[in-house]
């Protein structure tokens, strides 16, 4: 079966019984935010963080004063750290292939100490040879040399230096020469031809799961989030649901919630109990439960909702990664086969093409079949496409022998700025999702699931008319979708991406 990222495309026909069972479509709503975080859901998790700007994956470049260059990994690791970047193609990779040499992504070791990850997933450290002065970017894993503190100038934060665990600062001796041996008073004169002296800039912010457990660290991090989660989304946001016109709830998990009340550091157990609470909830107000696997371990395409440490996609780089993931999927098809909720299971939320073969992703769904069919005989097992290829084009496993399958495309037509009215959006709308779901709704193709979409549109000061005739209009596109939709997500700081507050004031009327 051959899929486009924006489409699908099928050379194979479909089993009657896949066939019989495209009736009753699903209208569902995701609860993002609850069990797997994302801070620009709810921003104030990260409020008791200490020193919060300097959570794991923030990316920083770190600008020489003296030579007024940046350090960075030469050939983005596996080498020595020098001060000669510009901040200009010259001192990055080649273009397209792949991060800048000069970003450095922190590993948080607590509010005070951090890792430096290099664009190769190396370690910055002090080099164990020689003098034992001179920095390098070769270690794989970090340890005591790979150990840093970033002195921030109370009267300019973006001015620091950086000492190292001999307790010494980093100081450029040379464009091509970066050691750790500068002695002085942290107060000294923050002068521009001060060797230790660095201009620090952020590059990159991630605020998923990983962020808020390991910022708030193992004494506040439980008290945080089981407060969240028995919060954040309650029996009466299911009646909600349940009470205009959606049947069914698409909830978003983490890998850890399989590894009982104790999971690898830095991650809080106790979210289980919220899913079986969710499950009993379903039950009562007669809603499906779509369970979406939204952060594999090593995470899938690097996203803080995926619970990335630090933007790397590390997910299928080991057998063991996809192994524990597979566990998480048996793990809960036999937890909830016997609920009359349990609907379906997401094997794998959003895996991202650029960096993960297709080969490996089509095995794997085709082992997460399995592992759903060792338990359950009815849930449907859904397929994500893979997101962000240059091509447009993926590979899904051929399902002829694979019985009700679901392709999730999730459609997010975020409107360009430049298009002011809705005369202007809605004739590219309809020629992008209208017509590509009207096509499929007639093929012999996969059941075609619309896992998430939002009614968030561009244009500023448009009209409350307008904003609902773009989403009546999304609704008309979305409900060709053979298997159904769901919006993201129930509830949301950001207005129009919360199903709650757009049915609240009026913009969405099921």
């Amino acid at each position: 079966m051959e899929v486009i990222s924006n489409g699908i495309r099928s050379s194979r026909s479909h089993s009657g019984h896949q066939m019989e069972n495209r009736n009753p479509k699903i209208r569902a709503v995701n609860l993002g935010g609850w069990l797997v975080t994302e801070g620009w859901i709810k921003p104030s998790l990260f409020d008791a963080v200490p020193n919060k700007d300097f959570l794991d994956g923030t990316g920083l470049q770190f600008k020489s004063m003296m030579v007024g260059k940046y350090l960075c990994a030469e050939f983005g690791g596996g080498r020595r750290l020098v001060a000669n970047s510009t901040g200009t193609p010259a001192g990055r990779c080649p273009a397209g292939s792949g991060p800048q040499w000069e970003t450095f992504r922190l590993w948080r070791i607590n509010e005070r100490l951090f890792n430096f990850r290099v664009a190769n997933k190396q370690f910055v450290g002090l080099d164990s040879g020689g003098d034992g002065v001179d920095l390098v970017a070769t270690r794989d894993s970090p340890g005591t040399l790979e150990t840093f503190e970033i002195v921030r100038n109370t009267d300019d934060p973006s001015r620091v230096r950086i000492k190292a665990s001999n307790r010494c600062f980093l100081q450029v001796k040379t464009e091509e020469r970066v050691t750790a041996d500068y002695q002085c008073d942290e107060s000294n004169v923050w002068r521009d031809e001060d060797p230790s002296v660095f201009v620090m800039s952020f590059t990159k912010r991630l605020e998923g799961e990983f962020q808020v457990t390991n910022g708030l660290g193992p004494q506040k991090a439980p008290e945080v989030m089981r407060e969240h989660w028995s919060t954040f989304i309650v029996e009466d946001d299911f009646k909600f649901v349940a009470e205009n016109g959606l049947n069914a709830v698409r909830i978003p998990v983490g890998w850890w919630i399989a590894s009982g009340p104790n999971p690898p550091r830095p991650y809080v157990g106790g979210s289980l109990a919220y899913l079986d609470n969710a499950f009993s909830w379903a039950e009562k107000y007669g809603l499906k439960v779509i369970i979406d696997l939204r952060a594999a371990p090593g995470s899938q395409n690097g996203w803080e909702r995926s619970s990335s440490r630090d933007g790397f996609c590390e997910w299928g780089d080991t057998y063991d990664t996809i192994q524990q993931t597979l566990h998480v999927i048996e793990f809960l098809t036999s937890r909830y086969t016997k609920s009359p909720s349990f609907y379906a299971v997401d094997l794998l939320n959003e895996p991202l093409a650029e960096t993960l073969p297709q080969e490996t992703v089509s095995k794997y769904y085709i082992a997460g079949h399995n592992a759903v069919r060792k338990h359950s005989s009815s849930a449907y097992v859904i397929m994500s496409c893979m997101l962000e290829t240059s091509s447009k084009e993926l590979l899904l496993p051929d399902a002829t022998s694979l019985d009700r399958t679901v392709v999730d495309m999730q459609c997010y037509f975020l409107c360009d700025t430049e298009l002011d009215t809705i005369q202007d959006t809605l004739p590219l709308f309809y020629e992008d999702w209208f017509a590509q779901l009207e096509s499929l709704a007639t093929s012999n193709g996969p059941l075609i699931f619309v896992g998430e979409w939002a009614a968030e549109w561009g244009p500023n000061g448009a009209t409350k008319e307008e904003n609902q005739e773009y989403v009546e209009a999304q609704l008309e596109a979305y409900g060709k979708a053979t298997f159904g939709w769901a919006y993201w997500t129930l509830k949301c700081e950001e207005d129009f991406w919360s199903l709650e507050w757009m049915m609240k004031n009026g913009y969405i009327k099921l």
